[in-house]
């Protein structure tokens, strides 16, 4: 094994200069690891001129396949069947990595880079020497799942609301913000302050996929060559220590990191309780009187559907589909195995179905806090998570006054 002197990226964007690097020998392979800074045009220009050399038979970028193909065939996401996107649950995720999207967009906008230069050129030069290139980052939606499930309950929602409030706003990035992405992590970067303070997401951020990639790379580590890795700055001397390390069984970490933990059982119970509590309270409702009863499912309807269309019409809901959040939310809060949000989002869609122009600018239009409500593909998830929210806060508002006119 050896490693190469090294040198801190210049805070000039625009000078062009060496980053730093490491280079670890394991097997019959040699890495070479080339950092990167996220808002340095340099960095590509290095990336593009060190594969043009020829001395590397592959090159392994810190992408997966889904950032891969955001990156290079952004045309696809057209075809995106957004419904089944929202049918599957995957609404939130997707919501997350446009809120991702948009940070990196922002620093285009402000700096004049383009996110994700230095891996757009790697893919370039290696398409033009056909030259072997591996993907060798975590799928970022397991990376945020996991980041989710491992920080504690009572962080969650700090998290999410920063990062929906951070990501989306007109405010310049800072100076201090630029210096930390010269020398770290996109995605530490973007959740930089609350990664200070949690060890757990620290670890899904980085440290994983530190073991993520150099289990991907070790994995090649008996075919004789050498391998250009292009990796952020901040994950060099991590990635370094497990390829100097070594693994036992590179397959079974890149098996355990891909794993997402489950959930708490009892929190899948929660809404079937719910359920059971206010079915259990109409009963009892009737059985004392029929007025009683009468008036708690008529506060029900009224309590559940009007929150839920409600949070339709702070999305800026279709009125057809404001009036299906009204109608809706009262029947589905009775039935977990179906969500508001997905009949009402459906609605949306068969009124104002996306079109191509909306999935090609939807990229820039969630840099700004209006676009996510002009975008019809954006807004259609606020419709969806507007409708959801507001039916899950009405069932809890309903059931209380139900448990209320009970025990009163």
């Amino acid at each position: 094994m050896s490693e190469s002197s090294h040198q801190s990226p210049s805070t000039d964007t625009s000078a062009v200069e060496a980053g730093p690097r490491r280079v670890v020998e394991r097997g019959e392979r040699r890495f070479v690891l080339l950092g990167t800074a996220h808002v340095s045009r340099a960095s590509a220009d290095e990336v593009r001129t060190e594969i043009e050399t020829g001395d590397y038979d592959r090159v392994a970028i810190e992408l997966c396949d889904a950032r891969h193909t955001a990156l290079t065939r952004q045309a696809e996401m057209a075809d995106m069947d957004l419904f089944a996107v929202i049918r599957n649950g995957q609404a939130g995720m997707v919501a997350a990595s446009l809120a991702l999207g948009a940070y990196q967009q922002r620093l285009a906008d402000q700096f004049g880079i383009e996110p994700g230069a230095e891996m757009r050129a790697a893919i370039e030069a290696c398409e033009a020497r056909q030259t072997p290139l591996v993907l060798v980052d975590r799928n970022i939606g397991i990376t945020l799942k996991r980041v989710y499930r491992k920080i504690p309950w009572w962080q969650r929602a700090t998290v999410l609301t920063g990062l929906a409030t951070s990501l989306v706003s007109s405010d310049k990035i800072s100076e201090d913000d630029i210096e930390k992405l010269k020398e770290g992590d996109m995605l530490e970067s973007t959740f930089n302050d609350f990664a200070a303070e949690s060890a757990h997401m620290h670890a899904a951020l980085i440290d994983e996929r530190d073991q993520y990639m150099a289990a991907k790379l070790l994995s090649d580590a008996e075919t004789p060559g050498t391998t250009l890795v292009v990796v952020g700055a901040g994950h060099l001397k991590g990635l370094a220590g497990y390829l100097e390390a070594g693994m036992a069984d590179p397959a079974d970490r890149v098996a355990a990191l891909d794993a997402v933990p489950p959930g708490a059982r009892w929190v899948k119970w929660i809404p079937w309780i719910v359920v059971a509590l206010v079915v259990a309270g109409f009963a009892l409702g009737f059985s004392r009187s029929t007025g009683l009863g009468q008036q708690m499912v008529v506060e029900w309807i009224v309590i559940n559907g009007a929150l839920s269309a409600l949070g339709t019409a702070i999305a800026l809901g279709h009125p057809l589909s404001i009036v299906a959040a009204f109608i809706g939310a009262p029947i589905t809060s009775l039935n977990p195995t179906i969500g508001a949000g997905m009949v009402v989002a459906a609605v949306e869609l068969m009124m104002r179905k996306p079109r191509v122009g909306d999935f090609a600018t939807l990229k820039s239009d969630v840099t700004r806090i209006r676009g996510w409500w002009r975008n019809r593909v954006s807004r259609t998830l606020l419709v969806f998570l507007g409708a959801t929210l507001g039916s899950a806060l009405g069932t809890y508002i309903a059931g209380f006054r139900i448990i209320g006119q009970l025990v009163g």
